[in-house]
């Protein structure tokens, strides 16, 4: 495909469309990650994890042939995405832990969380790309900028907004349980409009009332032992 042809500017553009539209859930895991990380290193996590997560979906872009014959995948990613974003929303800030230590535990949630949820985006790109490697390279490398922005911008509204984080959870349960839906060894499981809607609504509330419920009494017991101590 010629570099400055039409069709090769139509598909770069069709490109960095999907990466932005499909990067707003990745923007809020990389946002909730780095918020537990002191303020020094939040910014070497966003990057970092932003990195991290670029590689491996560019690897997994020019796999995603082998990805789609490898059946339980999509189940597979959306469980660790509701157990990521349980995680999320009932994690601590803990400074007192070494700061490297929790940087690279931020980095690798992002990247582990990007993976899974990174399917749709790796098809949706492969298809819009057509097999040429440069458009996918170019996208990607357009649309991180506007990925990194968007986490700092959720970063700064978790500090003074906390009901960010509950949302945060939320959106992630909801594209987890849209993977586990689209599974095609059970996708015949929610073939009707009904099961599959309230299944992905039922995903979504468990994993915020639970969550929200743990990190209350986590909370109360924390308010105790600081009364005790």
């Amino acid at each position: 495909m010629d570099f400055l042809s039409i069709e090769f500017l139509t598909a770069l553009l069709s490109i960095i469309i999907i990466d932005l539209v499909l990067a707003g859930d990745n923007a809020i895991v990389i946002g909730l990650a780095a918020r537990n990380v002191d303020k020094a290193n939040q910014k070497k996590v966003i990057i970092w994890g932003t990195i991290g997560a670029v590689i491996i979906r560019v690897i997994a872009t020019v796999l995603v042939t082998y990805l789609l014959q490898i059946y339980g995948l999509r189940l597979i990613g959306g469980l660790a995405l509701i157990y990521i974003a349980y995680k999320l929303l009932v994690e601590e800030k803990k400074h007192e832990i070494s700061a490297t230590n929790q940087m690279w535990a931020a980095i690798r949630t992002i990247i582990i969380a990007d993976t899974m949820m990174g399917l749709d985006n790796v098809l949706a790109v492969a298809g819009a790309a057509h097999g040429d490697m440069l458009l996918v390279i170019l996208g990607l490398a357009i649309s991180v900028p506007i990925m990194v922005w968007g986490s700092t911008i959720i970063l700064k509204l978790t500090e003074r907004y906390p009901v960010v984080i509950t949302i945060g959870a939320a959106v992630l349960a909801y594209t987890a349980a849209k993977m586990v839906v689209a599974e095609p060894l059970i996708a015949h499981w929610f073939a009707n409009g009904v099961v599959k809607y309230g299944f992905e609504a039922l995903i979504v509330v468990l994993v915020v009332a639970i969550g929200m419920r743990v990190k209350k009494i986590k909370s109360e017991k924390t308010k105790q032992q600081a009364l005790h101590a």
